[in-house]
């Protein structure tokens, strides 16, 4: 007893999780049999047969209409109970099995094409790790990722996948970062430099250094993005469903017509089938799911197929300035000594007492002196005054690191009247032992190729591209000189930039771009926000409708010509799909189609609409388009 109730359970456990596959097993293996029994002699039988292979199927889908309209949902699957209920009444058994098989074959094509269209998004999920190897006193332990803190030291085996942000403890790491920004080549990285989670070692194994929880890392909110997005139905899509009651009307009124003016049920029945099932419901689901997929491709992780819609019908862009135009890392520019130190000693001593500062200027600093390979000791006796400047001893030596007059009224000597500094740089003033001893100037500068990049948004329809910032204005105009931005506007709290994108919105749908907690507010009032790379701040990526998951701009261009491209791709199938299903409904209607011939016609309009949908998996920038991988420029991956 217990056996066969294990047994009864398997199966059916098996048919829910197969229930597709299952039915168009039914389908087609009752059309097959009943024909070999109508061959043998026993017509009767076979439709028997036929009826009973129709039974299975027109059931399962009864029920999920019934479960649909509970849930408000309205879509043409009621097109497919309708043809094959009148086929049955009408005694067009073979019709029915045919539309039966038809309606399980093109459900499950639907799911497979689906399955190939999330291709790249599910490539991302399927690299999250469960655990990871931590060291402990000495010896190496596998713990669950929620145990990791900031600050474990953790072993990367080849082939094993970074579980979180952290530092590069060894000489070098070979990283393959493909399922995070679509590259192929792996990337170098050197001791102490940041290693993305998400990652996979394509070389040695490495030490890495936790800087964050696992929960916390970039590659765990690119999960729980990716989820996101693929539980997204895109306003298109509800616009189909929408249509369908449109088109189940037309269908049962013509239908309808044809059966009153001929005199004939069956041609009702053909023009029902020919309808089951209909393009629009298929096409726009798998070609938006599909662009999701390939944007991702190229590092652009659009939320759902409501954004990537939105994406397609944008025309005007606004940016942010620190960390979205420019590298939002401060560059030094150039080293001043003054005194008897040469440039490397002022960097190395003011790199040295830096260490003790959490300001991105001094991290900019120490990262500088790691670069040339500078072995900095520790400072003591650090005194520091946030936003101005910072002391301590330094080998020894009495240091003081900050802005000019802090730096001058700590050692009490005359200051230095630098030229060439610009309004979008900043002074860095070192003294040593009570004497001024050099100056460091620094600048935020421009990401590199913007003026082709904005060129090339132009290009892809945006019409309109301010800058927003918070900076000053003769900063943000110094920036910004010779890139013809249509406005600067400069000065701007977080408020004041919700005002702007809602301004702009009048006028055209608006994209903003920005990567930092005041850019939050301004991301969720436009009608496409984006936050600047995985890492950036969680609320800027919270609210953005997309992010670019590695932090170069470029992206843009490429999450843009894949949005609209997968949206004409659907449109496309659409109207061609519609059209085709309009035209054989005609002929049915006026006798020239049966409804065997009618659903065959139906199911080769439905495979050509979903295939062509595929396509939208094929969108390759074009050949004027680079993409910017770890400051190398490469041609875009096809």
């Amino acid at each position: 007893m217990n056996t066969g109730k294990a047994s009864n359970q398997a199966l059916s456990h098996w048919l829910t999780a197969h229930k597709d596959t299952a039915l168009l097993c039914i389908a087609l293996g009752s059309l097959l049999t009943g024909f070999v029994v109508r061959l043998s002699g026993f017509p009767d039988i076979a439709e028997d047969i036929w009826v009973a292979g129709v039974m299975p199927v027109l059931s399962v889908l009864v029920i999920e209409i019934v479960r649909s309209l509970r849930r408000g949902e309205f879509g043409l699957d009621i097109v497919a109970a309708l043809s094959m209920s009148a086929a049955m009444i009408f005694g067009e058994h073979l019709a029915a099995i045919v539309v039966a098989l038809m309606y399980s074959g093109g459900t499950l094509l639907e799911s497979f094409a689906e399955g190939r269209a999330r291709h790249e998004m599910s490539e991302l999920l399927s690299h999250v790790p469960r655990t990871a190897t931590r060291h402990d006193n000495g010896l190496l332990t596998e713990v669950p990722l929620e145990e990791l803190k900031p600050g474990d030291l953790l072993l990367i085996r080849q082939g094993d996948v970074a579980p979180v942000d952290g530092t590069l403890e060894s000489d070098y790491a070979s990283l393959d970062q493909s399922a995070l920004t679509g590259e192929s080549l792996p990337v170098r990285l050197m001791r102490n430099q940041d290693v993305m989670s998400g990652s996979t070692n394509a070389g040695e194994t490495f030490d890495l250094r936790a800087s964050r929880r696992a929960a916390d890392s970039t590659y765990a909110g690119i999960v729980r993005l990716v989820e996101s997005a693929q539980q997204s139905k895109a306003p298109m899509a509800r616009l189909a469903d929408r249509y369908s009651l449109v088109f189940l009307a037309v269908t049962v009124v013509l239908a309808t017509l044809a059966w009153w003016i001929s005199g004939d049920p069956i041609r009702a029945v053909a023009v029902l089938v020919v309808a089951t099932p209909c393009p629009l419901i298929l096409a726009v689901p798998v070609a938006l799911v599909a662009g999701l997929s390939r944007a991702a491709h190229f590092g652009v992780l659009v939320k759902g197929a409501k954004p990537l819609e939105a994406l397609a019908q944008i025309r005007t862009l606004i940016l942010d300035k620190t960390g979205t135009l420019t590298d939002g890392r401060p560059q030094i520019v150039s080293i001043h000594s003054q005194g008897q130190l040469t440039e490397d000693e002022v960097l190395f001593y003011c790199a040295a007492l830096d260490q003790a500062s959490k300001h991105p200027i001094a991290q900019a600093i120490v990262a500088a002196a790691h670069q040339r390979e500078m072995n900095l000791p520790i400072p003591v006796d650090i005194v520091e005054i946030p936003g101005e400047g910072i002391s301590g001893h330094v080998a020894g030596r009495d240091v003081v690191v900050g802005g000019a007059d802090f730096v001058q009224k700590n050692f009490g000597g005359p200051g230095i009247a630098l030229t060439g500094v610009d309004d979008g740089s900043v002074l860095v003033s070192l003294a040593v032992d009570g004497h001024l001893a050099g100056h460091l100037v620094m600048a935020d500068r421009l990401r590199s190729g913007t003026a082709d990049l904005l060129a090339g948004l132009r290009k892809q329809g945006i019409e309109r591209i301010l800058l927003a910032t918070g900076d000053r204005r003769a900063v943000a105009e110094s920036i910004t000189q010779g890139l013809g931005l249509d406005a600067v506007r400069a000065e701007l709290t977080p408020d004041q930039k919700v005002l702007l994108v809602l301004i702009e919105h009048k006028n055209n749908p608006v994209m903003m771009v920005g990567d930092g907690v005041n850019d939050a507010p301004a991301l969720a009032a436009a009608d496409v926000g984006v936050a600047m790379g995985a890492r950036g701040a969680a609320a800027s990526a919270e609210a953005a409708d997309v992010v670019l998951l590695v932090d170069h701009l470029d992206r843009l261009l490429a999450g843009l010509f894949v949005a609209r491209g997968s949206r004409r791709i659907a449109l496309q199938s659409v109207y061609v799909g519609i059209g085709l299903s309009i035209l054989g409904m005609i002929a049915a209607a006026l006798g020239y189609l049966t409804p065997v011939q009618g659903a065959l016609l139906q199911e080769v309009i439905d495979v050509a609409v979903i295939l062509n949908a595929l396509r939208a998996l094929r969108i390759t920038p074009d050949d004027t388009m680079t993409l910017r991988h770890d400051d190398r420029m490469v041609e875009a991956p096809t």
